[in-house]
């Protein structure tokens, strides 16, 4: 089934094909057959060199967080998270969570590990920490 996967995704958009590799348990990336970089987030072109020769291909899910903040919520509201930048292990960064360690916790340098979840408005990467 996987290798099934329309590469353009459900409408077309390469965000619908980010999100149909997530619900089939696979964190992919897009790859850049032309200049050999990896692209967060999905697109059509790739923005290092233009070109639209892009692939699918697995990602490590191994990184580290670049940069993070604590968000300050009310307790009724779910409480304190942090938003992070990580920076995977193949180069590029993406904006997500860490999870598993208190948010004020969270530090530039850490190593962490992806983990694909489903909330009700789909699915997405979230990071844990890695001792």
């Amino acid at each position: 089934m996987l290798g099934m996967i329309d590469q353009s995704g459900a409408d077309g958009a390469p965000g619908a094909t980010y999100d149909t590799w997530l619900l089939a348990g696979e964190f992919r990336l897009q790859w850049c057959t032309s200049c050999a970089k990896q692209i967060f987030y999905p697109r059509t072109l790739c923005p290092h060199c233009g070109s639209v020769e892009l692939e699918w291909r697995p990602s490590s899910g191994t990184g580290r967080v670049y940069s993070t903040t604590v968000v300050r919520q009310r307790p009724d509201r779910g409480g304190d998270y942090n938003v992070a930048i990580v920076e995977l292990d193949e180069g590029t960064r993406m904006i997500s969570q860490v999870i598993g360690v208190p948010p004020a916790e969270v530090r530039i340098g850490m190593p962490v590990s992806a983990e694909i979840a489903t909330r009700e408005d789909g699915p997405l990467v979230l990071f844990r920490a890695v001792a």
